[in-house]
């Protein structure tokens, strides 16, 4: 399993305490050797343009984004390929003019060597670009809700190794302190140590823009003291400056004071709570990479479509620091160095102590990539998890430990996938420095088996989540059917209601109708009765015979009556 390497015995360093007054201190921490001096030395380069590159969809903590091209479409440099609604996610742009030849499952630097979905561009070396609009010196007068938008939409993450998106970092308003965090304390990496000697007028603008957004009050940019020349040239890109926002704030070298919580620590004496945010103790921290980025952003309109690589170790005819365009192949990064030694035995994404093994250079450069480490077999080689002795319980990774954890614990219960207890633990309090491992008598690659712990402990999670979204898709089915039924059910009463509220009234109508006509008929046999009574008979038009019959039924009638008296 691909993790954290190993150093060589020979070369453990030693506790190590910081002797400053005006600093605070963290737990733990280590002296190593730092081996910076391979690539600090030479001004960074420009990688060359290649004629193909790979574009993965997700660089960053969150969602992948979502592609918003198409095969054999032609994409303009800057352009964006892929982007997302979700809140924590960033979007990817192309580092080149050219024509999208596939969109398919490439094979991506990662610790697992997974494959994931990539966007492979053929480059057509015009290098046109999108429309571009800077905002340039206007961004005083905006507000934070639209230089954050600028700040997403150009897909800028943190540069330091979280890749965590910068915008929703920036979301925080009247934040106290800012913190540009320059230390890069891993060793054999010089990328931000170079891109402050270089380009510092650049990343003062950008951290301006960053105080702008959150409206801090102070921005303090930390560096190690084993990094003067970076020192002196940010003191007088903040003595041009000159507004009093700035300072330089010069730290020891102590392995790992570049992580966030413990720089926070060291600079401002608080530490971050458990399970809690920078933003809780009123302190913002940045990347000066990060810092760089967003003024390229807001003065060029250029997306996160570069950056600053340390390519380095023994196992490299020429180290130095280049600039790369994402999605660009290792093996010709590698190659504008003069190609591998002969000798070189291992390479790692990342630092000796928080990077990973990858096995092949035909994966691109993303942007969580700040060092290429081509290592020989007698400076660093790979942690092995089957080849390790027994935990001796010996406690030297609880005294390494900068954030006050068990090792020894977490191992046990990380080998034995008790993720629960691991979690009780504080498994996700761990920065996966390598402290612990480093100093592992036993040799045993302790951040190995936590990463493995926190991949089960989130895959669990998710698949928590998905059974918890189908449960409630399914009581939200049911409760929508029962609700249906109950409006079709009351429908249908109102319409049985009405219904029958109308044949009553019709039935009651026909009644009065009948009534009406029978009352009519009787009223008209009635008249005739009585006008048949009062009016006499008229003889004057009887002919003869009617006449002679009518007096003989007189006659008859008067006979009857006689004979009845009689």
């Amino acid at each position: 399993m691909a993790g954290t390497q190993r150093w060589p015995r020979g070369t453990q360093g030693k506790l190590a305490l910081m002797e400053s007054t005006k600093l605070k201190h963290f737990h733990g921490g280590l002296c190593l050797d730092y081996h910076k001096d391979i690539s600090r030395q030479t001004a960074i380069v420009v990688c060359p343009a290649q004629s193909r590159y790979v574009i993965p969809l997700q660089q960053h903590i969150g969602a992948a984004g979502k592609v918003t091209v198409e095969q054999g479409q032609r994409v303009l440099k800057g352009q964006m390929l892929a982007t997302t609604k979700k809140l924590i996610s960033a979007p990817v742009h192309s580092p080149v003019s050219g024509t999208v030849v596939e969109i398919t499952k490439h094979a991506v630097p990662h610790p697992s060597g997974m494959e994931a979905d990539c966007i492979i561009i053929e480059n057509d070396f015009q290098d046109e670009w999108v429309e571009r609009k800077p905002v340039a010196q206007n961004y005083h007068q905006m507000n934070s809700h639209d230089l954050r938008n600028i700040v997403r939409d150009a897909g800028i993450v943190g540069l330091g190794g979280a890749v965590f998106p910068a915008a929703i970092k920036q979301t925080e308003i009247n934040i106290n302190t800012l913190i540009l965090n320059g230390v890069e304390c891993e060793p054999y990496i010089t990328c931000d140590d170079r891109l402050m000697q270089e380009r510092a007028r650049e990343i003062i603008s950008g951290a301006d823009i960053i105080g702008h957004i959150i409206k801090a009050r102070e921005c303090i940019i930390a560096i190690e003291d084993n990094k003067p020349e970076a020192i002196a040239a940010m003191q007088v890109a903040i003595n041009e400056d000159n507004t009093g926002f700035f300072r330089v704030q010069v730290i020891p070298t102590l392995y790992p004071s570049g992580s966030e919580k413990q720089l926070i620590q060291i600079i401002t004496g608080k530490e971050v709570p458990i399970n809690g945010l920078p933003a809780d103790i009123d302190t913002l921290c940045q990347n000066v990479g990060t810092a760089y980025a967003i003024h390229k952003a807001v003065f060029e309109d250029e997306p996160l479509i570069s950056r600053i690589v340390t390519i380095t170790g023994k196992g490299i005819k020429q180290p130095q620091n280049m600039e790369v365009a994402i999605g660009t192949y290792i093996a010709d990064c590698i190659e504008q160095c003069g190609g591998y030694n002969d000798d070189a035995s291992c390479m790692i994404m990342g630092g000796p102590m928080m990077g990973f093994t990858i096995n092949s250079d035909q994966l691109p450069v993303v942007k969580a990539c700040n060092c290429l480490l081509v290592t020989t077999s007698d400076e660093i080689y790979p942690a092995n998890t089957e080849a390790h002795m027994p935990c001796i319980r010996c406690g030297r990774c609880v005294e390494v430990c900068p954030a006050k954890l068990l090792p020894q614990q977490l191992y046990w219960y990380a080998s034995t996938n008790n993720s629960e207890r691991a979690a009780e633990y504080h498994l996700f309090d761990c920065i996966e420095c390598g402290c612990c491992s480093y100093v592992c008598p036993s040799q045993i690659p302790l951040v190995q088996y936590y990463r493995s712990a926190k991949s089960e402990i989130w895959a669990l999670e998710a698949d928590r989540k998905k059974s918890n979204a189908a449960r409630q898709r399914h009581e939200a089915r049911l409760f929508r059917l029962e609700q249906q039924k109950r409006e079709r059910d009351e429908k249908l009463r109102i319409k049985r209601e009405m219904l029958n509220k109308k044949k009553g009234k019709t039935e009651e109508i026909e009644i009065d109708a009948k009534k009406a006509a029978i009352a009519e008929a009787l009223a008209r046999v009635k008249k005739k009765k009585e006008t048949q009574a009062i009016t006499p008979k008229n003889t004057d038009h009887l002919s003869a015979e009617q006449e002679r019959q009518i007096k003989e039924a007189d006659r008859r009638r008067q006979m009857l009556k006689d004979e009845n008296h009689e």
